[in-house]
């Protein structure tokens, strides 16, 4: 493809979810697209001055090649499946962006953000996700550098005004454009008193049993316990774990239910896998920090580097979302990588809403299905492969 003739609408979301009502850009990606050309002519050297945070699927990287000829821009996307996603579209548009892929969180984000003087953000919809980005923006980026951060007016409240007033010294807001609103921030200062991440806590994970946990901003349900979570842990007891084997913790974000299960059977295999870096490494503090030596971290797309039935018991606490659409495809794709998981008779504990009703997608996916737990809100099912 001629980069002439790039639109946003080109990309694709793969390997993520793919579906009618879920996309790979938005109006915020436009209007960032559109508010950096001002700001162009003052840098020397675009592509190692220009930043680009959370670019889920590329739109940001794209869009820069395409308009403007900046590749080789710095960029960042906390899901791997981004990451792969950005690759994918530049193979089969056949457009080579030359994007350095880089962490927020190895080394507090300085091979990210050094010496960037301008910054587009994509807002993320957690604030402690917001203050983590902000804060290393603060720390690494040009004294003079500018953050330009756009997302949809239905996500964005005053109180990320107020969590950017901390970091800088100017924040203006734009009128709302395409249902999408843009904030500008000038002049990064790090205040002495910073909220330090990953954020801990400690929590009832179970009667008669805390658990600390630590927490990077873009981890779900951040430096707390979610009740999905704690109803399973609630029914999550040493007789119900394999003696000794492999067990998964599949999405695992904080790592809590990996960490249960570690402390359990510390002489079993634990693995705890997210294709969220903040999770990974969330879970990897969470263990550390409770003193569970049996857990691995590995960051990865439904456990698909792990070979073919290597475990033989699963914990899942699948989201019912996918970014900010209410969507199933994630949980689906999640059980179907737990059935090319599991060896046979190995057993899968899955918690949901009970208003979802996946029992007849795991028993068609995995096996025989039972209850193990039922509450007004949630449901424990176990289901034996096949």
């Amino acid at each position: 493809m001629n980069p002439d003739s790039f639109q946003l609408s080109d990309l694709r979301r793969s390997p993520d979810v793919e579906a009618a009502n879920l996309f790979a850009w938005d109006a915020s990606d436009g209007y960032l697209l559109e508010a950096v050309a001002q700001y162009l002519p003052d840098l020397a050297e675009p592509a190692d001055q220009l930043v680009l945070l959370n670019d889920s699927y590329g739109a940001l990287s794209f869009g820069m090649a395409a308009r403007f000829g900046v590749k080789g821009i710095r960029v960042q996307q906390d899901l791997c499946t981004g990451e792969q996603a950005l690759r994918e579209n530049g193979e089969r548009l056949g457009i080579e962006l030359g994007a350095r892929q880089r962490s927020l969180l190895v080394d507090g984000g300085a091979a990210l953000l050094s010496g960037a003087r301008l910054v587009l953000l994509k807002l993320p919809r957690g604030l402690a996700e917001l203050e983590q980005t902000v804060q290393a923006i603060a720390r690494h980026a040009d004294p003079g550098a500018v953050l330009l951060a756009a997302g949809r007016v239905k996500h964005m409240s005053l109180a990320m005004n107020a969590v950017l007033a901390r970091y800088f010294g100017t924040v203006r807001a734009s009128l709302a454009q395409q249902k999408s609103r843009l904030l500008t921030a000038t002049d990064p200062a790090l205040p002495t008193d910073a909220v330090g991440f990953p954020l801990s806590a400690t929590v009832q994970a179970a009667p008669g049993l805390e658990l600390e946990v630590r927490a990077h901003g873009a981890v779900f349900a951040g430096a707390a316990l979610d009740i999905g979570t704690r109803f399973l842990l609630d029914s999550l007891t040493e007789p119900q774990l394999p003696q000794v084997g492999t067990v998964i913790d599949l999405g695992c974000g904080t790592g809590l239910l990996a960490t249960r299960a570690a402390l359990l059977r510390p002489e079993s295999k634990v693995i705890a896998t997210d294709r969220s870096e903040a999770a990974i490494r969330s879970a990897a503090a969470t263990a550390a920090a409770n003193g569970a030596r049996n857990v691995t971290v590995l960051q990865d797309d439904a456990g698909q580097s792990l070979p073919a039935g290597c475990a033989d018991f699963i914990l899942l606490n699948p989201p019912f979302h996918s970014g900010a659409a209410v969507h199933t495809g994630v949980a689906l794709k999640l059980f179907a990588a737990a059935a090319r998981l599991l060896a046979p008779g190995g057993r899968l504990w899955t918690v949901y809403n009970r208003h979802l009703d996946y029992r007849p997608a795991l028993q068609r996916t995995i096996g025989p299905s039972r209850a193990i737990a039922q509450g007004p809100k949630f449901t424990v099912l176990e289901s034996t492969r096949r």
